[in-house]
């Protein structure tokens, strides 16, 4: 299927080098691969497969690749002054696209700085927008399709839900025994497995890492760092409480959430709650990456304990509040007090299951569908 972003990927790569980043089978190499008949002459080159690195390293690809992919160089030592060395020295109009299964930002090998070089995007699972584009779905059957296999490309595409279930299960498998522990050289394979099962379990719940870590028998630093790694590698995403001072909003306690929402163990509101909360992160990251806004995604809590599921941002002013609901369509009261305490922001609750929308003073009340394939992407 053709995914969203490839539009702006086409239009960057005429500008700048392209780093595209993203969970792994997301589809960044699918795409890469549709684009390459576009180039004349286009090379695809794996830091992964023995010969590609081979090639690489002596830098011998075709100078006239009218696109060069260069995939997973990250893993490679001192990549950013290589790389810088490949964008300075690369050929007068070769398009060069760099696609990685972790963010870029937490490689430090090098000293050296790529500013400038660059524009960053970053590739998520598939939205309710994105299949009712591609498949004229409804909304109501693309969020329900979306709920049952999660959005990433293999699954959706599935011919039947077992065969979804089957790769979700080797995903998990594999995402543990092999990337986190390349990715970060760790030893203690058995416990950040055993951390990654309880973050299924705790999906859009305040997380505290001091509490697991007594389950575990680890300091609280070390799940912090194994916390970091599974970020780092497009797994999971935090969501930061709202506050006005920022440095405040970090040292609250955030929610956990998976970019794959297949992956949450738990029962149908959390597994809706996560969908939601990856189909904002992607609308907040497209804001980002294409269109420069200063965007975020947050959720409000208070002392009292009044909390909403989510809240987005743009320049630092909330735009949204946004509570999921499986099938009420009363106001959630939290929701109805922060909409009035933040008459600026847009109050939405976002129903799975709801006859017909409705205004409560204040709050518009919302299929779920429907309200997120009109997000920006």
């Amino acid at each position: 299927m053709q995914r969203f972003i490839e539009a702006q990927v086409v239009a960057d790569l005429r500008r700048k080098m392209v780093m595209l980043t993203g969970a792994r089978q997301v589809g960044k190499t699918t795409l890469a691969r549709a684009l390459m008949p576009r180039f004349p002459e286009s090379q695809y080159l794996n830091w992964d497969i023995p010969s590609d690195r081979a090639v690489l390293q002596r830098q011998s690809w075709n100078p006239r690749a009218g696109l060069l992919v260069l995939d997973e160089v990250h893993k490679m030592p001192s990549w950013k002054a290589w790389l810088k060395g490949v964008v300075d020295a690369r050929s007068e109009g070769q398009a060069l696209l760099v696609t990685g299964s972790a963010r870029m930002d937490t490689f430090r090998q090098s000293g050296e700085s790529l500013a400038g070089r660059y524009l960053a995007l970053r590739m998520h699972p598939v939205s309710v927008r994105e299949w009712c584009e591609q498949h004229g779905a409804s909304p109501d059957d693309a969020l329900s399709l979306i709920l049952r296999r999660g959005g990433f490309p293999e699954p959706l595409l599935a011919e039947n839900d077992e065969d979804a279930q089957r790769w979700r299960r080797q995903y998990a498998t594999d995402l543990i025994r092999e990337d986190v522990v390349e990715f970060s050289r760790l030893h203690e394979v058995n416990a950040m497995r055993m951390f990654f099962e309880l973050l299924r379990e705790r999906v859009g719940a305040p997380l505290s890492l001091a509490s697991m870590a007594r389950d575990l028998a680890v300091a609280p630093a070390t799940l912090r760092r194994y916390l970091d790694v599974l970020q780092a590698l497009y797994i999971v995403f935090t969501v930061q409480p709202w506050h006005h001072n920022i440095a405040r909003a970090l040292l609250q306690t955030p929610k956990v959430y998976f970019f794959d929402s297949g992956l949450v163990k738990g029962d149908d509101g959390v597994r809706f709650e996560n969908a939601v909360a990856g189909m904002l992160l992607r609308h907040v990251h497209w804001q980002q990456d294409a269109l420069g806004v200063d965007a975020d995604l947050h959720y409000v809590r208070t002392k009292d304990g009044a909390e909403v599921d989510f809240c987005l941002s743009e320049q630092q002013a909330l735009t949204h509040l946004i509570e999921c609901k499986l099938a009420d369509p009363q106001p959630h009261r939290a929701l109805l007090r922060f909409a009035a305490q933040f008459p600026q922001a847009r109050a939405v609750q976002l129903v799975r299951s709801l006859r017909q929308p409705e205004d409560w003073r204040g709050v518009q009340v919302q299929r779920a569908g429907e309200w997120l394939a009109g997000l920006a992407s």
